[in-house]
């Protein structure tokens, strides 16, 4: 254990820890991450693509500079600025919508989707929320409690949330994904349809649950659902949305338009930000019920505006569309390499790829040789975990180049093929527990 390791161990608090190796970072630019040893590092998550735009975006560089040094105080708890009202104003350009509406600001995902889904409670005067298992939209407060993946490692469910099954094209039940979407439409059918429910939440792709990519057209199906029955739909596209996808918004593959949309990760470019977007009726009331002291500070909301101007204008959703394409036929070329035969599934939109890890007599998940896969990736070069217990999330900064991509490939393949002919210490790998 280096000296560094050591002293975060000594210090920072475990409970707010998710570590797959050890790894140590002293700075970063574009896609590359460099420890305090000057190694170079290629980053495959973009810190769970809250750093989208890769570290050290010049144009947010420029932006928190000129923030920071004449910042006007540090929120817009009780005094406006032009950053604050001007990122509004941008993502009311930038998100569909009808009528009135308005634009929360926070500092992450999680407490945007808990806002969000209390002020459909209180505005609905209903109290069941609709989400689904294996799903994450938050670390606390009523977000948590409605988060599948909470649930399954122990943590309690609200008391008020009903969990429905996510289609899995890769996993169907025993009738095929057909059946299972419409088992899962009927169920929101059965619960939408009782007055008790104040609002359904979900991810257009299933991110931390396993980077899930659902059938195509579900999510339009189940957009009907919830208009049939007046519940408004909150779209969470914290991580798979703003450009990732191939789309600015994951829900445009869908062409359907929620009534709620919740942003967080990249849109701080590296920053603490998040954003809820939705209808005044809902998100204006009651007043003074989602109080952040610092939520809506004038530099993160630079950042923020920084980083939205620059998916647009750099063209980092044809970006990602491209060389996603890129990076995943090259990883489905891996197939025919040593240790392919463990390689299940690849799938995803945009710079969004899930490589599924299997056994490969039963097709049965290998969360063991995932582990040890992202651990021996690191000590090839690559930043990379995984999620739903055997999936390598593979979401690199929306600026990755198509030579890259490929060097990504590459590194798997070395990592998968070594892994798969336990040449990876599991001593070492099973210090770091991950999820």
């Amino acid at each position: 254990m280096s000296s560094l390791y050591a002293r975060d161990a000594a210090v920072i608090a475990g409970i707010e820890k998710l570590r797959f190796f050890p790894l140590e970072v002293q700075s970063g630019h574009g896609c590359i991450l460099t420890t305090p040893e000057g190694r170079e590092l290629l980053d495959l998550s973009a810190t769970w693509t809250a750093s989208g735009l890769g570290h050290g975006h010049p144009a947010v560089v420029e932006a928190v500079s000129r923030a920071i040094r004449d910042a006007p105080g540090s929120g817009g708890l009780s005094a406006v600025h032009p950053d604050s009202v001007g990122l509004a104003e941008d993502l009311l350009a930038l998100v569909p919508g009808d009528g009135e509406r308005r634009v929360y600001l926070g500092h992450a995902g999680s407490d945007a989707n808990d806002v969000a889904l209390r002020a459909c409670r209180h505005a609905t005067g209903r109290r069941t929320v609709v989400a689904f298992e294996h799903s994450y939209h938050g670390g606390v407060g009523l977000a948590m409690g409605v988060s599948g993946v909470h649930v399954d490692a122990g943590a309690p469910a609200d008391p008020d949330a009903v969990f429905l099954p996510y289609p899995n094209p890769f996993r169907p039940g025993p009738d095929g994904v057909e059946a299972d979407v419409t088992a899962c439409l009927e169920l929101a059918d059965q619960h939408l349809g009782g007055g008790r429910v104040a609002c359904l939440i979900v991810e257009p792709i299933l991110s931390d649950g396993g980077l899930v990519v659902p059938p195509d057209g579900f999510l339009a199906q189940l957009h009907e659902v919830c208009r049939r029955h007046g519940v408004p739909m909150i779209c969470d596209e914290v991580k798979m949305g703003l450009g990732r996808p191939g789309t600015l918004h994951a829900f445009e593959h869908d062409g359907v338009v929620p009534d709620i949309v919740t942003f967080g990760k990249v849109i701080g470019g590296g920053l603490p930000l998040s954003a809820a977007v939705g209808p005044a009726e809902i998100l204006d009331n009651p007043p003074a019920a989602a109080l952040l002291t610092t939520a809506g500070n004038p530099v993160c909301t630079a950042a923020g505006r920084a980083v939205l101007k620059t998916i647009v204008s750099d063209g980092l959703v044809d970006n990602a569309a491209t060389v996603g394409a890129v990076l995943a036929d090259s990883l489905r070329g891996l197939a025919d390499s040593p240790g392919g035969d463990r390689i299940g599934d690849v799938r995803g939109r945009g710079l969004a790829v899930g490589l599924e890890l299997v056994d490969p007599e039963t097709g049965d998940r290998d969360p063991r040789l995932a582990a040890a896969v992202v651990y021996r990736a690191w000590e090839l070069g690559a930043v990379v975990y995984y999620v739903g217990g055997n999936v390598l999330e593979i979401t690199p900064p929306l600026v990755l180049t198509e030579s890259q991509a490929m060097q990504a490939a590459e590194i798997l393949r070395a990592a998968i093929g070594d892994a798969a002919a336990g040449k990876v210490d599991a001593e070492e790998v099973a210090k770091y527990a991950g999820w």
